[in-house]
């Protein structure tokens, strides 16, 4: 893969460069491409999927209308299948020297199928950075095309940011995902030292003070209005829905399990919010956990009258013991414990490791030092009628 670095040197002749631009897509970035583009002496003009043009540039209600006049025509979409029916509405319209920039988020595939149809007047450009960068013009674009496409429409380009020229539209794509995966684990990073700040009731504003100083301190200085729960409404610069989206994406395109996806699109601040809200979410209700505390008791008693109350009476313990696979049902498993403390049980740790919760089911994690041993076990959680109760347990000895 080739992948280098453009100067940032802008010679005369291309800051004086001028285009007619097409916007296709008027949402937060949309919007923010148009107007630095207009400042920069671009004659740009506007199309919104959503009918509803704020004024800040030219618009038609039109997407033919808008690519019939334009020599570069740049895409401001939500996803692939947005950009595909625009594509579709708009292909007959285009000038024969017109060139599509995409600047969405898509898969590899998406973006793959795009430029095998539009060929050589496709440059796929997604882009680093958020609104504010799109207004200052300091997005880092990663950008693959034909060299004929990408002089053409470099000066649009040099206008927004810095390129970063990449092989072909898949690889563009998989790297913005990969790019957002980053965000995505920065943002969920920052929820656990929120979580345990508030579970020892420290003052927000004193927690964000400290964590600024360390490696999530740029994430928190850039968040930090929305980590106070300031005011949300039309602010976010990236919304959960659309970083869950793209991890979504990632998942799919890579057939690795990425559980940020799913924990994302659970946020409870809702897909519009900004992304930071993400790291506020509270911790799971005390409730899912119940179960899994009744099932410490247990351990820590040797009363297997705790493991009933843990479990589903249909549940199983399952594991590797001794080299062979064995699976309890709760009574058998039950009659392993004798009804009193191990001897040793006061040098004995257990801690729950993670909470996933999905609706009605979930998931938990949770480490056991029991002297010489340590057990990994892993939960299934299910909410009945009775409340949640631990529906089957597997575990690892760590030897």
């Amino acid at each position: 893969m080739r992948l280098s670095h453009r100067s940032s040197c802008r010679t005369v002749a291309r800051m004086n460069a001028s285009h007619t631009i097409a916007v296709l897509g008027l949402g937060r970035m949309g919007t923010a491409f148009a107007a630095r583009l207009a400042s920069r002496g671009h004659d740009v003009v506007g199309w919104t999927r959503s009918g509803r043009p704020d004024g800040a540039v030219r618009t038609t209600d039109d997407p033919a209308k808008a690519v019939a006049g334009a020599d570069v025509v740049l895409l401001a979409l939500f996803d692939g299948p947005a950009c595909a029916q625009v594509v579709d509405a708009t292909s007959a319209s285009l000038r024969e020297d017109a060139v599509v920039v995409n600047t969405a988020t898509v898969s590899p595939a998406e973006a793959a199928a795009l430029a095998g149809r539009l060929g050589p007047a496709y440059v796929h450009a997604p882009v680093l950075g958020s609104v504010p960068a799109a207004a200052a013009g300091t997005l880092h674009i990663l950008t693959a095309a034909r060299t004929s496409a990408f002089d053409r429409v470099r000066p649009v380009l040099d206008d927004l940011g810095t390129v970063r020229r990449v092989d072909d539209a898949a690889t563009a794509a998989a790297l913005k995902l990969v790019a957002n995966s980053g965000l995505a684990g920065a943002v969920l990073a920052l929820r656990d030292p929120l979580r345990q700040a508030d579970a020892l009731g420290l003052p927000r504003a004193d927690v964000l003070d400290v964590l600024e100083l360390g490696r999530l301190g740029a994430l928190v200085a850039g968040k930090r209005r929305f980590l106070l729960g300031g005011p949300t409404d039309g602010n976010a610069d990236f919304t959960t829905g659309a970083l869950a989206k793209d991890m979504a994406l990632l998942a799919a395109a890579s057939d690795v399990p990425l559980p940020s996806a799913s924990e994302l699109a659970a946020t409870p601040a809702g897909p519009g919010a900004d992304i930071a809200l993400a790291a506020t979410a509270p911790a799971p209700d005390a409730a899912v956990r119940a179960p899994l505390r009744a099932y410490l008791r247990g351990h820590a008693t040797g009363d297997p009258a705790h493991f009933r109350e843990a479990f589903l009476p249909t549940a199983h313990i399952e594991g590797v013991r001794d080299g062979a696979f064995v699976s309890w049902d709760l009574d058998a498993y039950c009659a392993l414990f004798p009804g009193h403390p191990a001897p040793d049980e006061v040098s004995r740790v257990r801690r729950i490791d993670t909470v996933d919760v999905h609706g009605t089911v979930a998931t938990a994690g949770m480490t056991l030092r029991h002297g010489a041993d340590t057990f990994t076990d892993v939960f299934l959680l299910v909410h009945t009628g009775g409340g949640w109760r631990i529906a089957n347990k597997a575990y690892h000895r760590h030897m």
